[in-house]
């Protein structure tokens, strides 16, 4: 853990916040001196194995790198910082659900003057020379100085802009390691379930054979592992008095074969599981339920492949090797998002636009000032 730590506040406090476009970003002494205690070049299945022997412990200590997008082994022991945010620094719970945090950030945004235009999807990037002009929504043009494109990376690329504008061609996305997708489900219970906590990992099974299902060999997994969450019993807010709310959650490998009939499948044998667990019948008590897969995070969200997770946390798509935040045919379009820097999860892809609207502010001053001069 105190290695853990490490990582985590040199990560969080020098590593995170760079644009990743020149490796002069990399130059300082301390990240220079300490390159080797981040262990960005070891393995973090081999950094595991020197301090547990137990399968149990070292199952716990490798599951989160799971949806890093490799094997524990083709993971760099880097990514053991993620151990010491989860069990130092605990896991912080938004009262009311995750909405919250979006409505936040969304009052907060317009007592600063943003606008906010729902269910408007963009159909197409309008550039001219080596800008953007402005967005087509509805057959409508909106005219900007500058373009934050959040959507998916491939997406923006591929539908939004014309081809000449494009950092990366098809292929390049074809050989790109992707995190895994997910199977959820969203379930409403008429009663408790007194055994679940609010997080609940199943490590019932190897987590090996599942890892190999997502990554090696790619295929709906034959005895996979699950986390089931429970807001329910943290929240009253989000279930009636006397019921439970629950999401179960089983990672699998983008790009596979989705339809009703599998998602059947695997409900079924996820309830099995849950109910020999809690030592009660789960299934009959039903009063909602919704399930969302592949099929589902590319009609919503446009994500290649029905990715999850984004790109792979492998070192050669780390940092100075992913997708690039800046476009370089049109100098007014940066991107934010899990499929750039500094990488998938919601802290992170936050952080992204961060920098992406630092680097956008910066551009645009710059282009005032030698339009001045």
């Amino acid at each position: 853990m105190e290695e853990a730590r490490y990582k985590y506040e040199t990560g969080m406090e020098e590593l995170v916040y760079m644009p990743g476009l020149s490796i002069a970003e990399f130059a300082n002494t301390r990240l220079l001196k300490g390159v080797f205690r981040l262990q960005v070049f070891s393995s973090f299945s081999k950094h595991v194995r020197k301090y547990f022997k137990h399968p149990k412990l070292i199952a716990l200590m490798e599951f989160p790198v799971l949806f890093l997008g490799a094997m524990p082994a083709d993971t760099p022991a880097l990514y053991s910082l993620m151990n010491y945010a989860g069990l130092k620094l605990g896991t912080w719970y938004p009262m009311g659900g995750f909405s919250k945090i979006i409505e936040g950030m969304q009052m907060i945004a317009t007592s600063l003057g943003a606008t906010f235009h729902f269910n408007a999807g963009v159909e197409k990037i309008i550039s001219n020379a080596n800008k953007a002009t402005g967005v087509k929504v509805n057959g409508t043009v909106h005219t900007f100085d500058g373009i934050v494109a959040a959507a998916d990376y491939h997406h923006v690329e591929n539908v939004l802009l014309n081809s000449e504008s494009r950092n990366y061609a098809e292929s390049y996305w074809d050989k790109k390691v992707f995190a895994p997708s997910s199977l959820i489900f969203y379930i409403g219970l008429n009663k408790k379930l007194n055994r679940l906590k609010h997080h609940t990992l199943f490590f019932d099974e190897s987590l090996d054979d599942h890892a190999v299902e997502i990554y090696k060999n790619p295929q709906w997994p034959e005895k996979p592992l699950f986390y089931v969450c429970c807001p329910s019993k943290t929240d009253p807010q989000v279930a009636p008095e006397g019921c439970e709310n629950i999401f179960v959650l089983m990672p699998i490998a983008a790009g596979i074969h989705d339809e009703a009939t599998i998602r059947e499948q695997y409900f079924d044998l996820l309830m099995k599981r849950l109910e020999s667990y809690v030592g009660e019948s789960v299934k009959e008590h039903i009063i909602y339920k919704k399930s969302y897969c592949v099929n589902d995070f590319v009609q919503d969200y446009n994500a290649y492949k029905g990715n999850a997770y984004g790109l792979a946390n492998t070192l050669w798509q780390t940092a100075l090797w992913k997708p690039k935040i800046r476009n370089k045919h049109l100098k007014n379009v940066f991107y934010a998002g899990q499929l750039t820097v500094p990488g998938p999860g919601v802290p992170p892809s936050l952080i992204s636009g961060n920098i992406a609207a630092r680097q956008l502010d910066y551009h645009l001053k710059k282009f005032h000032h030698e339009s001045i001069v």
